[in-house]
């Protein structure tokens, strides 16, 4: 093993997995909105994303293979994406209907628009429960990149693959450690970017 070849695998699984995040909160966020005050819709949109959430993940790959190829970018951050939306999708939907009434008759009543009252009230009140969802996105799409090694997309999973297949046991543990170290660091970052973003909310906290 060396040194840059490590540095290479982990900076393609910390691409991987940002890539498939921010593609996540691009597609939840709007579908969130979009059927927050559509039950059934929100319902079905649920059901769907958890379909997705309960394919294995050998199996959605090989079933996007025929598609996209087996081999592609393409192949991979797709399936990476489909398992983010069901986590995104309902914390969005959470922070967003666990809003106080109160609170959205005020913003009406200073005259926000529909539009203006949820970028400027409702998505930041709800960011707690956004931010939440996006740190177990991560978390879980740092594991599953692991496997896009075997679609040949790289990522720590190289390393893991490599040491199997010539029964050399340092790069798994290699592999397996700095992934593992990569989720801590991941969530303890957006912890705390979550807690910079909401103020307010650890001061409700300290006043109980």
């Amino acid at each position: 093993m060396h040194g840059g070849e490590i540095v290479s695998d982990l900076g393609q699984h910390v691409t991987l997995t940002v890539e498939a995040v921010l593609i996540g909160l691009a597609v939840s966020a709007p579908a969130a909105i979009a059927v927050r005050s559509r039950p059934r819709l929100a319902a079905a949109l649920l059901g769907f994303s958890g379909l997705l959430y309960t394919i294995p993940s050998l199996a959605l790959f090989s079933l996007l293979g025929p598609l996209t190829g087996y081999t592609t970018r393409t192949t991979t951050e797709i399936a990476l994406v489909s398992y983010t939306l069901l986590i995104l999708i309902r914390n969005f939907l959470v922070g967003l209907d666990g809003l106080s009434p109160d609170v959205i008759d005020a913003a009406n009543g200073m005259g926000f628009s529909s539009l203006r009252r949820l970028v400027r009230v409702e998505i930041p009140l709800a960011l707690p429960a956004i931010v939440a969802g996006v740190r177990i996105a991560t978390v879980t799409t740092i594991g599953l990149v692991t496997i896009a090694a075997l679609f040949g997309q790289g990522g720590l999973g190289i390393l893991i693959l490599t040491g199997l297949q010539q029964n050399f046991h340092t790069p798994v543990l290699v592999g397996a450690i700095l992934s593992v170290a990569l989720a801590v660091v991941a969530d303890g970052v957006l912890l705390l970017a979550g807690r910079l973003l909401t103020p307010w909310s650890r001061t409700r906290v300290v006043a109980r």
